[in-house]
């Protein structure tokens, strides 16, 4: 899995003049909680980048003083005026021990409902999950090729082995809609078909007329 590494410093200053002061230098402060006892550290903004402007799920080796850090991004805080990024909040990998992310989904292979001119809705990009750290991935793939036209797929139907999802199950991921296009079509055909069906029917009515007639 894909890994961003982190420099960092050790804060020993906190309050609102330290925190202003760390922002003045463009650095952020942030906090690893999780482990055996919280860390509070700052690092450059810049440094976050890659790990906070990315739909991407990724871990951070965060290296401060000598010690190393593995983690993933857990929250993130941005200044309402100006959007910057003011605090970033990180969840240590420990052991066997569970915790709770969001992974991102990866739609493989085309609808069979696509194939027949509908069109493909994507509801979810991502599914909140829990499990140990051995088994976390960059994504969680799903096949799409059986869906067909005016279906959908749900949480339900996802297979992620090792992973609970926490997402409630009824949850629609996907469906392939019929387009404008194809309803369009499909409007054209329906009174050809029913003209067709009226007849022999029709027919039906003369031939019964005929044979009353000579009677």
């Amino acid at each position: 899995m894909k890994t961003i590494t982190i420099e960092g410093q050790i804060r020993t200053e906190f309050g609102k003049a330290a925190t202003r002061q760390l922002r003045s230098d463009e650095k952020v402060p942030a906090v690893i909680y999780g482990g055996a006892k919280e860390i509070n550290f700052s690092a450059p903004a810049s440094a976050f980048k890659n790990l906070v402007y990315t739909p991407d799920f990724m871990l951070a080796e965060v290296n401060v003083d000598g010690s190393s850090y593995k983690c993933v991004l857990k929250d993130v805080q941005f200044e309402k005026v100006s959007d910057r990024l003011i605090h970033v909040d990180f969840l240590e990998l420990v052991g066997d021990k569970k915790l709770t992310v969001n992974i991102p989904l990866k739609f493989t292979g085309v609808p069979a409902g696509v194939k027949e001119g509908g069109k493909l809705a994507i509801k979810m990009k991502s599914l909140k999950i829990k499990t140990t750290p051995e088994f976390l991935s960059e994504n969680i793939e799903m096949d799409l090729s059986a869906l067909n036209l005016n279906e959908n797929v749900r949480v339900q139907d996802v297979k992620a082995p090792n992973m609970e999802i926490l997402n409630s199950p009824r949850i629609p991921i996907a469906s392939v809609t019929m387009t404008r296009q194809l309803k369009q079509e499909e409007a054209k055909a329906a009174p050809s078909t029913g003209a067709a069906k009226a007849a022999p029917a029709a027919d039906a009515k003369a031939a019964d007329a005929k044979t009353a007639a000579k009677k």
